[in-house]
Order: C-alpha cells, then structure tokens, then sequence
C-alpha cells in the first residue's frame, strides 16, 4: 500500500462530465473516486481545484452547496482551493455585436504549485492528476526532477485527453463512466461538527 494524493481540475473534469451525461455526475465524492481509481493506496490529500461562479446567482448557490458539502464530508482529506474567472467582452468581428465571456485564471498555476510542493515534501508515493490539460507538461517534468521517485497519473475526464501527457507518462488512463456512477456523494451530506445539511440540487438530477 502507498499512500496518494490527488489533485483535480475542477473545471476541466466538470466540462468533461457534462458532456459525457449532463448533469448526472456532478454530485461527485473525489475522495472515493480516488479510492476507486487507487484501490491499493491509501488516499491522505485530495485538492480540488475551481473558481467561484461570476452573475448567476443559482448557479452560485449550487457550486456553494457542492463544495460545502465536499468539504463536510470528507473533513481532513479535502481542500478546495480557488482560483478566479474574469470577465472579457468579445465582439464578433462579422456582425459588430458584443457579449462577455468569463475565463478561468489561476487554476493551472495552483496546480502546478501543488504538485512541486508534494514533490519536494516526498511525504507520498504517487500523485494522482485528474486533468487532461497539456499545460501542466512542465510541472510534472520539475516535479519528476525534483523527486525521481513520485509517481505520477494522469486520469483524463470523459472527453478529455492530452496526447501530450500521455506521451509523458503513459500510465494516463480515462476515466470511466462507472467510476463516476459510483463515486457521488449521498443525496444529503450532514456536517458532523456543525450539523448542517446539504442536498443535492434537483438541478442536477
């Protein structure tokens, strides 16, 4: 048994699930997906990485209640960590018209950051990267020379994948849909320290 940690983006894992079943998986454990995907390994940090959503205020309350809820349930093992989105306004260069767009910042820094703090700490064996995203390629080359022993996975979101870190570290692998069905959180998780209860949106049901 070794012991992992596993960091995961949170956006390209929630694009990646939602185009995959919609709304379906959204309602997602990390920790026991984690357990599922390292059944030999004990699961000792699990960062999720995100952005609190910008002018939707429903969809606001909905990504609130998740993390709270990630957070109640698996206390000492998970930490959400939050990046930002900025608004951009974009215009079409055909028609003249404008509208605004919100991209995500900080998030691929932060897990970079991580995963360079984990390797020089070497207090676990294996990090498990759920993300397909091809810009982290440099850290997991520093953190490979930082610690030669770290092991590091790649696990793809559905729909997502990066031949570049696959030819990195081919022990990338995608993962499945039966995984995520069953990895989701109760439909209500209950604070053990402060009581409060959290349900799963109907929205996404």
């Amino acid at each position: 048994m070794g012991r992992t940690a596993v960091l995961v983006d949170g956006f390209n894992l929630y694009h990646g699930m939602k185009k995959q079943r919609g709304r379906r998986y959204l309602w997602l454990d990390h920790v026991e997906l984690a357990s599922r995907l390292r059944r030999r390994d004990e699961i000792v940090d699990v960062r999720y990485f995100t952005a609190p959503v910008l002018d939707d205020a429903d969809a606001a309350d909905r990504q609130r209640t998740y993390l709270e809820a990630l957070e109640a349930h698996n206390p000492g093992v998970l930490t959400v960590v939050k990046g930002r989105y900025q608004r951009k306004r974009m215009r079409c260069r055909t028609c003249g018209a404008d509208w605004i767009s919100y991209e995500e910042k900080e998030t691929d820094v932060n897990i970079a950051v991580a995963l360079m703090e984990i390797a020089a700490a070497a207090e676990v064996d294996a990090v498990l990267v759920v993300s397909a995203d091809s810009d982290l390629c440099p850290a997991v080359r520093s953190a490979r020379r930082v610690n030669p022993q770290l092991t590091i996975v790649p696990a793809f979101p559905p729909h997502r994948r990066s031949g570049e870190l696959s030819a990195l570290l081919p022990s990338a692998f995608t993962i499945s849909e039966t995984k995520l069905r069953q990895s989701q959180l109760p439909s209500v998780v209950r604070d053990s320290v402060t009581g409060a209860k959290y349900v799963r949106p109907t929205y996404w049901q």
